[in-house]
């Protein structure tokens, strides 16, 4: 089994809150994002899958990437939760082992898992959750089944995840850590493990911080860049990235660009990112014709800029021309 697929090393088996509280098994963890899934056979016995999308249109779709993983899995799914946007949710309302909201009704996928879920659920070996702050959390609190690692955790998923509200600094630093060191399976790991242990562990929150505080100049970089956002009209600030070498936090970067304008539009190598505020009203999936994800933010492939542009009600040399 890879380890830039599945991090179980040193999990260990640790206590929540006082000695006298109860020891919980932790299970195998796998993380993924929905274009990129770990392979059914990397995972072992019975697993539920948490806070990972159904892949959108496009090469790397639902019918490439998630329906296979399903099948894959087999009867030893044994639960897909998810607040994420998608049109083929409909596929599995019949099946009870799928819970699939929309990003309106959820902002964050911790509030959906409680204690009748995991209960109902029962006994699994290995959970695959999405590699961001509200993935791993959902994964903490499946294993602490359905209890919050700490009051107040869902609403900080939310706040993380939707951009709107301000998180507390203790997952404030756990969302930065994740921002600076984002393919660290370690550092996923050990975020899961802080959680489970109701971020009681001192060694491990220092490990936490450590990282979060690489974020900073990252986050410099990020600010300089922006300086380069141009309004190209019809309330859309864009910047070109391509070939910057640096680091750069994609999600503060948007954020930046939505300071000029209700939507941000950030070109890179490879793909067009656009975004707006999570309470802003706006639909991509809608306006773009894509199948699922996340309605204020979405990626396409760079050559689909004029169509982009088009379809925000400008020329298709909008951007070029500026």
């Amino acid at each position: 089994m890879a380890l830039k697929d599945v991090w179980t090393k040193g999990l260990g088996r640790p206590t929540v809150g006082r000695m006298s509280a109860p020891v919980l098994h932790i299970p195998e963890l796998a993380f993924g994002t929905p274009r990129r899934l770990p392979k059914p056979s990397d995972l072992t016995g019975r697993v539920v899958v948490l806070d990972v999308a159904f892949a959108g249109a496009g090469e790397q779709g639902f019918w490439k990437v998630t329906m296979p993983f399903i099948t894959g899995l087999g009867e030893r799914l044994r639960a897909w939760v998810d607040h994420h946007d998608h049109e083929e949710h409909a596929r599995f309302s019949d099946d009870s082992r799928f819970l699939l909201t929309c990003k309106a009704e959820h902002g964050a996928c911790p509030e959906l898992i409680d204690p009748a879920l995991v209960e109902r659920i029962g006994p699994i070996d290995t959970i695959c959750c999405h590699n961001d702050f509200d993935g791993l959390a959902s994964a903490a609190k499946w294993i602490r089944a359905g209890v919050e690692p700490y009051p107040g955790c869902d609403e900080d998923a939310r706040a993380i995840d939707t951009r709107l509200g301000e998180p507390t600094p203790t997952a404030t630093a756990m969302d930065r850590a994740l921002r600076a060191r984002p393919r660290n399976k370690a550092l996923m790991g050990l975020i899961v493990r802080h959680l489970a242990r109701g971020i009681e562990d001192d060694g491990l929150r220092l490990e936490i911080d450590k990282a979060a505080a690489e974020l900073e100049p990252i986050e410099r970089e990020t600010n300089r860049i922006a300086q380069g956002y141009l309004r190209i009209g019809g309330g859309v600030a864009a910047i070109d990235v391509t070939g910057h070498r640096a680091p750069i936090d994609k999600t503060l970067l948007l954020l930046l660009g939505q300071n000029l304008e209700p939507v941000s539009l950030v070109v890179d190598r490879e793909t067009v990112s656009v975004a707006a505020r999570f309470d802003s009203g706006i639909n991509f999936l809608q306006m773009f014709g894509l199948s699922g994800g996340m309605p204020t933010r979405v990626a396409l492939p760079r050559t689909k800029l004029p169509q982009i542009l088009n379809k925000l009600g400008l020329g298709p040399e909008a951007f070029l021309s500026q």
